[in-house]
């Protein structure tokens, strides 16, 4: 399958091999509201870096390994620790980093917050009975919320109109979407689509109703949309600047992606998408 961007359409926007703090194997990475790139490392650090690369700092850490990270309207940050079995908050007013929520969640993965809801939707990623946790987004009170398995449920993105989740199934290679109901309880996931070989990872909805996923192995970037079905956007077969790409999150027309497999943070420039 033919690629929709050459290869040479992602660059290394950051790289932190050795910076202080180092960007170590970073896996969550979201878009702060003032433009800077925040990311989280195995080290437990969150790191931010700014919006033009120029520099890098470290936020806070939870002393783990941190997978996916998310922002609230106020500008906290969520981030999913893997060592600890929690997600933990960071307080963008008073800078405080606490356990925020753990009941019951064996690999918390990815976080989606949603603010019109009042809720933080989490992934535990098992094999094969992976699940969707929803926490109360003021208390950190809450549990499991679906029902049947989802297996290694991984990257999360809530639909443009919160109608519910997409959701990658890593060791079923497919991205499932799992509305939610009225009352606000996890309807039946359904499958979007199969074949993103070999294990996908992250997933970013966008307004225009596409959705992009990246893959973990091989290295490289899905686009599905309604019209056009699944699509190859980019892929680096050498795995170097594209580097078992995890999560990834749009500013603009530019997409970046954290690199499990190194020490940076790429950027896809999508303006130069044939139209």
């Amino acid at each position: 399958m033919k690629a929709l961007l050459p290869a040479s359409a992602a660059t290394v926007f950051f790289d932190g091999i050795f910076t202080d703090p180092c960007l170590a194997h970073p896996e969550g990475v979201a878009i702060h509201a003032d433009g800077s790139i925040w990311a989280g490392t195995e080290r437990g650090d969150i790191v931010r870096i700014a919006a033009d690369g120029s520099g890098i700092e470290r936020i806070t850490s939870t002393g783990g390994f941190l997978l996916g990270i998310a922002f609230d309207a106020a500008g906290n940050c969520f981030a999913c620790d893997m060592k600890h079995k929690a997600v933990f908050r960071y307080d963008a007013v008073t800078g405080a980093c606490d356990r925020f929520a753990d009941s019951g969640i064996t690999v918390p993965n990815y976080a989606v917050v949603d603010d019109t809801g009042g809720f933080l939707f989490v992934s535990d990623s098992l094999d094969p009975d992976g699940s969707i946790f929803r926490y109360d987004l003021a208390t950190g009170k809450g549990g499991r919320w679906t029902n049947e398995p989802l297996c290694f449920a991984n990257g999360m993105a809530m639909a443009p109109d919160n109608s519910g989740l997409y959701v990658v199934e890593s060791m079923k290679a497919r991205l499932s979407f799992v509305p939610i109901a009225p009352d606000g309880s996890a309807g039946a996931a359904r499958v979007v689509t199969e074949g993103l070989e070999t294990v996908p990872d992250g997933v970013l909805a966008m307004a225009n109703g596409d959705i992009l996923i990246s893959n973990y192995e091989p290295s490289r970037i899905w686009r599905w949309s309604q019209q056009s079905g699944l699509e190859l956007l980019i892929e680096d077969p050498v795995a170097t600047t594209l580097a078992h790409p995890t999560n990834i999150a749009l500013k603009g027309d530019k997409l970046y992606t954290a690199n499990l497999g190194r020490w940076h943070v790429s950027v896809i420039d999508l303006s130069l998408l044939p139209e």
